[in-house]
């Protein structure tokens, strides 16, 4: 079996570091702009009863396109549309925070 070599290793740490970064800088943005745009209406958990539970099988089973197309297009009567004020990764990281939610 071939050894890596120390150069070989640490480069391979800081790439992997690196690499890292950028998922845990949109996870935060995500959590910055659900806390800004839906935590009012579905609670800071998802769970808050004037809107969907976010938590809930029901809501985790519905597909990544389905919630995009909800948080994009709105739901009649209540919830409005974001697709005219966020950015399509943004509503892409809201999904994904959504999908931490489940219980």
């Amino acid at each position: 079996m071939k050894r890596m070599g120390l150069p070989v290793f640490a480069f391979a740490i800081a790439l992997a570091v690196v690499l890292s970064l950028p998922l845990s800088a949109h996870a935060q943005d995500a959590s910055a702009t659900y806390k800004s745009k839906c935590a009012m209406c579905h609670g800071a958990d998802g769970a808050k009863v004037a809107g969907h539970d976010f938590s809930s099988a029901a809501v985790q089973k519905e597909s990544d396109a389905d919630l995009v197309a909800v948080i994009t297009d709105g739901k009649p009567p209540k919830m409005p549309k974001y697709g005219d004020k966020l950015k399509p990764e943004e509503v892409k990281g809201l999904v994904a925070y959504i999908r931490t939610l489940k219980k």
